[in-house]
């Protein structure tokens, strides 16, 4: 028997900001908020089951944009287990990530990074590059 093999390659359409805050997840969507005249409201926690039986669990914030979206995300799981696990475990610096997706390029990535660099509660911000990032499928949480 002849064997077929689906290949699937996604589409990265979307920004990603790093940022190193420690500060709990409403308070950051908050400082988001306010930051960026944004309305980022929480939606229903992102779960991923890997296939060796762990699961992971995000907490996740909205902002439904006429073209696009602004999500925020948690780096770190919040299920009780033995370790913690991360969204992308190769950047654990980062308490979480703003995924911003607009497809008029109306939104200018500088300028939300110094703005949101201005906030003492908020350490750091860095615009990252998706192409880099190993375990860039975890982001898709579509």
């Amino acid at each position: 028997m002849r064997k077929s093999r689906l290949i699937v390659e996604h589409l990265y359409e979307f920004e990603l900001l790093g940022f190193v805050a420690p500060v709990k997840d409403y308070k950051l969507a908050w400082i988001v908020n306010t930051s960026l005249d944004l309305k980022l409201a929480k939606i229903e926690d992102y779960e991923l089951e890997f296939i060796n039986g762990t699961r992971l669990c995000v907490s996740q914030y909205k902002c439904e944009k006429e073209n696009g979206f602004i999500q925020l995300l948690k780096n770190k799981s919040f299920v009780p287990d033995t370790h913690s696990l991360y969204l992308i475990p190769e950047l654990k610096i980062f308490d979480y990530f703003l995924l911003i997706q607009d497809f008029t390029s109306e939104v200018d990535i500088n300028d939300y990074i110094e703005r949101l660099s201005s906030n003492a509660l908020i350490q750091n911000v860095v615009k990252l590059d998706i192409d880099k990032i190993k375990s860039k499928e975890n982001l898709l949480t579509y």
